[in-house]
């Protein structure tokens, strides 16, 4: 008999961040204590995954993406691998994501299709497993497979304006927000360039430069909440850490001219997020036309629920 259940979460967008992987000068080695501090936005259009099992002789897993085998979703096959070697049951596994957004551009797609694939695997089996349990895996595996650092985390709070300030899996963290009205639209454009995630994320002395001003950039919002300053503090660490090519700062410019709040990188991608009024939303993606095809440009309301499961 097969079991199948749904769960969704937001694209999370990053806006500024830095890495938590040494203590003392020493790697950590408990990768749940490993993670990010940093702060961004989760949106109404992210990944939607149903996962389907049918016991079997042997475990086996086919994961796709928007209809099409995906044998890059390594990050999603390590969370249900983890979550098989807790049942003695063999199951034959197929996991669907359809992502909304671009992947590979700073929205979050890995961390969004571990959680949600761990999330509808949970269900459909039935495992005695709490969410931040499931999310603690979700984080490790983002580790292990290099495709992030505390975006689950952010995933499993509940959106708007997030910040995480002590890195960490879910439930090590501490999250917090910059309360903020349901009425705000994202408007992101991306470029088809991607950022290599793995240089950024391995030479100690780029991690030591991020971090540095990661922390200022943290210490910078929380000593003046608003969205406003957030950012502006996140589009000052976007071009003092390196980030920001000039495809990223005609963009920027582009968006407040046409009536941003303010607008800022995606980490790490060449793409950018424009928070707007709603009724700004159509001269900020009309300005970001003049430089992108409409392909390249997402327009999402912000969530506010974080990861769940959906029926």
């Amino acid at each position: 008999m097969k079991k199948t259940a749904k769960a969704f979460a937001p694209a999370a967008i990053s806006s500024f961040f830095g890495i938590h992987d040494t203590q003392n000068g020493k790697p950590i080695t408990d990768l749940e204590k490993v993670g990010a501090i940093g702060g961004g936005f989760g949106l109404e259009k992210g990944v939607l995954t149903e996962v389907t099992a049918k016991e079997s002789q042997k475990n086996s897993i086919k994961v796709f993406i928007n209809s099409k085998p995906a044998a890059e979703a390594k990050t999603t096959k390590n969370v249900v691998e983890t979550l098989l070697s807790k049942t003695s049951t063999k199951y034959d596994v197929k996991v669907e994501h359809q992502i909304e957004v671009p992947i590979g551009t700073g929205f979050g797609t890995s961390a969004g299709g571990a959680l949600t694939a761990g999330l509808a695997l949970r269900e459909a089996l039935g495992l005695p497993l709490t969410y931040n349990q499931i999310g603690k895996i979700a984080h490790v595996a983002e580790i292990q497979c290099q495709t992030g650092l505390g975006t689950v985390s952010s995933l499993t709070f509940s959106g708007g304006c997030v910040l995480v300030v002590e890195p960490g899996a879910p439930g090590i963290c501490q999250i917090d927000r910059i309360p903020i009205t349901p009425d705000y639209t994202v408007v992101a454009g991306f470029f088809k360039s991607n950022i290599p995630k793995k240089p950024t994320l391995s030479s100690p002395e780029r991690k030591q430069e991020i971090n540095r001003y990661g922390k200022k950039t943290l210490e910078a919002i929380l000593s003046e909440p608003n969205l406003e300053n957030f950012l502006e503090c996140c589009w000052e660490f976007s071009q003092k850490a390196g980030f920001a090519t000039e495809n990223i700062r005609q963009l920027v410019k582009s968006a407040k001219k046409a009536g941003a709040v303010g607008a800022t990188q995606n980490m790490i991608g060449e793409a950018v997020h424009a928070v707007v009024h709603e009724e700004n939303a159509d001269s900020v993606a009309e300005a970001f036309k003049q430089t992108l095809p409409s392909p390249q440009i997402i327009v999402s309301k912000i969530d506010f629920q974080g990861a769940r499961l959906v029926k």
